[in-house]
Parts: structure tokens; sequence; C-alpha cells
């Protein structure tokens, strides 16, 4: 669980003041952090792939277990699931472009690296790593990261905003090693982790091999789960 904890003032009369003084910074911290939890509006997360894609095509990266290989404001990121579509597929932000009343979402590239550890784009690819913010109150809502990209355009650096159809990039197939263990083009996917900036954020539950669509809702940030790999 990420903290959002209440600061205790000391009722003591004599030690009051004293009290006061030691915990009002905390407490102004804490206060401040659990308005963002409340400020915060849901948005929802699409596939990362304009057109149509598959769920968890072969059944072996559910949600509620896959591995979760990337950490965002020091926390590992809260769910994470596979994506299906051959090479060639135009990848995009998963985040809706209004929030779930209607204010408008502003995301932003916070990350472009390539993804596995190796460093070597020929094993996996980049990962880039998207910020949701609530363009009326200013509020960062969650972030996700968008993994096994290729054919990145030059123009998605750091700090560049995207809109939902915005190229990132392609899915591909990249050669077989630790980091991606895939043996043809039906294995094809983008590896989508996601994460609430407060609390945690959840997936939409469905079967493998589900086909999806463009507006389809496979999960939503600015929700106040319990934990991480919850469905929604």
């Amino acid at each position: 669980m990420r903290p959002v904890t209440s600061a205790c003032v000391g009722i003591a009369s004599a030690l009051a003041a004293s009290s006061l003084l030691l915990t009002a910074p905390l407490a102004q911290a804490q206060s401040a952090r659990a308005e963002q939890v409340a400020a915060a509006e849901t948005i929802g997360v699409y596939p990362p792939i304009q057109g149509s894609s598959t769920w968890d095509r072969f059944g072996q990266s559910p949600a509620s277990s896959h591995h979760r290989v990337f950490s965002n404001w020091g926390y590992v990121n809260d769910w994470a699931v596979d994506i299906y579509q051959n090479p060639g597929a135009t990848v995009v932000s998963p985040f809706g472009s209004k929030t779930v009343s209607g204010h408008p979402v502003n995301v932003t590239v916070v990350t472009v690296r390539p993804g596995c550890a190796t460093g070597n784009l020929a094993d996996g690819g980049y990962r880039i790593g998207l910020e949701a913010t609530d363009a009326s109150t200013g509020v960062v809502v969650g972030r996700a990261d968008v993994m096994h990209v290729n054919n990145k355009p030059a123009a998605i650096a750091v700090g560049a905003g995207v809109g939902p159809w915005t190229k990132l990039g392609e899915t591909g197939r990249f050669r077989y090693s630790s980091c991606y263990q895939v043996n043809g083009d039906s294995g094809a996917h983008i590896h989508l982790e996601v994460i609430n900036k407060t609390r945690y954020s959840c997936y939409v539950s469905r079967a493998a091999g589900t086909g999806l669509a463009d507006t389809t809702v496979v999960g939503r940030v600015g929700t106040v789960n319990s934990g991480p790999q919850q469905a929604c």
C-alpha cells in the first residue's frame, strides 16, 4: 500500500506548542497527499495498439500474476499484461483523452530507453513511459510503460506530449532472448505496465485470447484499489 496516513498531534497541554511545531510540516505534506488522492479522477486505459489486438493470446501472461518489470515513483508498477499483434502494427498511448467526468487528459513521455537489461534494442526494443495528467486540475493520475516498441520516431522523446493516436512506434519481432522469448510473428506483443500516482490502479479481467478493439477498456488509473494486480 502506498501510505496515506494521518499526522498525530500530542494532546498534553504542556507539550502542545512544541508538538505542533514538530509535526506541522509532516501534517501538511500528508494532507496534501490525501487531497491529491481525493482529487484524482479515473482515466480509462486502452490497448496500446491501434486497430485490433489480442489480450494474453497464449494464456501465459494474465494480469493477475504477470511479472512486473518496471517501477515509477519508487514503487513497482501495479499490474502488467501482454497484448499481441503481428509486427508492423502502430503502437499508441494507452490513456484515454478524457477523465470519467470529461476533463481533458494530457499525456507526456517520461521514459525512453531500451527495454531489456542488456541495453540492446535488438533484444526487445524500446520501453516508452507515459504520464497522464488531469489537465483541468493539474493532478498527475498515473503512468504506463509500453515495452517492446520497434521503429520509434525521433519525435518520441522525454518531454514530448502525445495524443491518443500519436505513433510511438510499431510492434516488432526481436531476437529470442531471456527478455523476449518469442518464436514466431503471432507471438509479437507489447508488454504493458500501469501504475497509479497514489493508491492502486486496476485491470479489467478477461479470458486469455480475447480480441480487443481501439475502444476496449483494459484497465483504469485513478482508482483506489487496496493492492496491486487487482481487477476493476
